[in-house]
């Protein structure tokens, strides 16, 4: 198994592996990564078998830790991105094959953000057992909240009765991505209120990326006549519609706005042929922390459960 680094004369190829993946998503495409220009220093892996790209790496040096190879930064997940060459024996090889890349060229550590289940076209936790294989150490687990939308358990009777009581109050759900001029300033303002944050994207970033991935990207919103109650941004992967962003005004969560909104989109992303609808994480302080009320919340929309998992692999 040979590896290089990443350059922009793979950028194709890359692109081309990623769309066929067992376990990629958009997220993992140069187009997005590229969004980010010159934030991280991008060390991104390729992997060959006999001449022939099986397999790649999106990474960068962390932030935080110039010592420290992490999957990439500006993606919520990404381990090794495959096209199915790479199961048992396979994975492990490619794996130790990655750790002396890395250490040749000086890093200490390796941060493995490994891909949640509900992202795999089908199933692939090779790469998890060649970690244990290789020693590696899991430093977080964050748990998130996912509908499988061809057996979805019953929504509580808490989430029917809010959902009545805001089509009742003439709350009404647009998908329109002009609506994002909107929904963004709702969201800056929420997030900085109840948790001291930001999003991670700007409304110019955001925008960017829709207009590089329109139909990846969607956005829904509540309305009450022309007046903005809450929405969401939603990311569109090959198995999964995911929740990227939600909030709700101080009256939109009053009428219960968010309940259309969920609803609006859980029974759309039914109709596409997607298997999983994810309402995200739930959890602080690097996963140590679990937000009860917010989880329990999902979990009343008929959601399961899936972990996303990290680990670390000492390389001197």
């Amino acid at each position: 198994m040979d590896v290089c680094q990443y350059t922009g004369e793979d950028e194709a190829q890359w692109d081309e592996l990623v769309g066929r993946a067992l376990n990629g998503t958009f997220l993992h495409s140069r187009r997005f990564l590229g969004y980010h220009g010159n934030r991280f220093r991008d060390v991104s892996a390729c992997l060959h078998d006999s001449g022939r790209l099986v397999a790649v790496f999106p990474a960068a040096v962390d932030p935080g830790d110039p010592a420290c190879v992490t999957s990439h930064p500006g993606a919520t997940y990404g381990g090794l991105v495959h096209d199915g060459a790479l199961r048992g024996a396979a994975m492990i090889e490619a794996l130790a094959a990655v750790r002396e890349h890395y250490r040749s060229l000086g890093f200490s550590r390796l941060r493995y953000k490994a891909i949640p289940r509900n992202y795999h076209r089908i199933p692939s936790d090779d790469d998890l057992y060649a970690l244990f294989r290789l020693n590696a150490a899991r430093y977080r687990c964050d748990l998130s909240a996912v509908i499988d939308l061809h057996d979805r358990p019953v929504v509580s009777r808490r989430r029917r009765r809010c959902l009545r009581s805001a089509l009742a109050n003439g709350v009404t759900v647009r998908e329109n991505p002009e609506l994002l001029c909107t929904f963004w300033p709702l969201l800056e303002d929420t997030l900085e209120r109840r948790h001291g944050a930001r999003p991670t994207h700007s409304l110019d970033e955001i925008t960017l990326l829709r207009s590089l991935f329109p139909e990846q990207i969607r956005v829904a919103a509540a309305l009450a006549g022309e007046e903005l109650l809450g929405g969401v941004v939603l990311f569109v992967m090959p198995t999964t519609v995911h929740i990227q962003y939600s909030c709700a005004s101080r009256r939109g969560f009053s009428l219960h706005a968010l309940d259309a909104v969920f609803d609006h989109c859980i029974t759309a992303a039914a109709g596409t042929g997607a298997r999983w609808f994810s309402m995200g994480i739930s959890n602080e302080d690097g996963g140590r922390v679990l937000n009860e009320n917010l989880y329990r919340f999902k979990v009343e929309f008929g959601a399961g459960s899936t972990t996303h998992e990290f680990y670390q692999l000492e390389l001197q």
